[in-house]
Formats: C-alpha cells, sequence, structure tokens
C-alpha cells in the first residue's frame, strides 16, 4: 500500500484539526445559528458563537507556543474543552429545536479525539528533532479512526 504523501507543518494551517474546525464555525455560523429562535440570542446562540470560534483560534494560538511543552498543551486542552462544548450546544440545537446537524456534531466529536490524542503525545513528539518524517508519525498517531465511539471514554485505542 502506498503512504500517503503529507506535507511538512510549518504554520497552523497545515494543521489538519485547525482547518476542520474552522470549517466547522464556518458552518456552524452559516447554517445552524440562524436557524435557531431569538429567544435564544443571549444563550445558545451567544454561546455557539463563542466556543466554535475559539477551538480554531485555540489551535492556531497555541501553535505559536509549540517550542514550550506546557504552553501548546495548555491552548489543546483549552480547544478540547471549547470543542466539547460546541458538541453539546450542538446536541441542544438538534434535541430542543430538531435541527439537523448530526454531521457536525460528528465533526466536533472527532476533532475532541484528535485534540485529545495530540495533546498526549505531544511530549513524545517534542523529543525528536521535527523533520518531515517525525510529521508523518505525528499525523498517522492522531487521524480519527474509522469506527466511531458515540461516548467520551476517551481516545480511540492507535
Amino acid at each position: 500500500m502506498q503512504e500517503k504523501e503529507t506535507k511538512k507543518i510549518t504554520r497552523y494551517e497545515d494543521l489538519e484539526i485547525y482547518r476542520n474546525t474552522y470549517g466547522a464555525s464556518i458552518k456552524v455560523h452559516k447554517e445552524i445559528i440562524f436557524k435557531l429562535p431569538n429567544c435564544e440570542k443571549y444563550d445558545l446562540i451567544d454561546q455557539l458563537r463563542r466556543s466554535s470560534k475559539a477551538v480554531p483560534r485555540l489551535i492556531a494560538e497555541g501553535y505559536s507556543k509549540r517550542h514550550q511543552k506546557a504552553g501548546f498543551q495548555k491552548y489543546l486542552d483549552d480547544a478540547l474543552a471549547e470543542c466539547n462544548e460546541t458538541a453539546v450546544s450542538l446536541k441542544h440545537c438538534r434535541d430542543i429545536y430538531d435541527i439537523d446537524c448530526i454531521d457536525l456534531i460528528d465533526l466536533y466529536d472527532r476533532s475532541a479525539k484528535q485534540i485529545y490524542r495530540l495533546s498526549e503525545i505531544w511530549s513524545t513528539f517534542k523529543r525528536f528533532k521535527p523533520d518531515h518524517h517525525t510529521h508523518n508519525q505525528l499525523r498517522s498517531r492522531i487521524q480519527p479512526q474509522t469506527n466511531t465511539q458515540t461516548s467520551n471514554e476517551g481516545p480511540l485505542p492507535t
């Protein structure tokens, strides 16, 4: 089987988790928020706006502190919390207002697992001098598995 060619990670936009969560935040704003009733303006709408935007922002900000083990870890922990918060808010949209957002919920659940794995392996990754081979190892360890887990029991085994 031929190995998938990957691009070297030189900026935060190269991180798949950043691209996925940025795209998801745009979908939340364009496809979900406007469907919510005005009575949710200061609760669910406000929360979704803030938490969905926070995930890619925290990943981008944390990436700039990647040379500081604890610095990057803190931002990844915060991004994971915002990711979970967004998933719960989307579940409220689905269950209270019958808004079809299952694809976004799944994306945020997968993203949370990716962030968790990235956070978990960051200390190991930092021991190596970053090069193309090391970046490929990192990518292969944080890619979501094909079988999906619906509970929050932690990451899927790698």
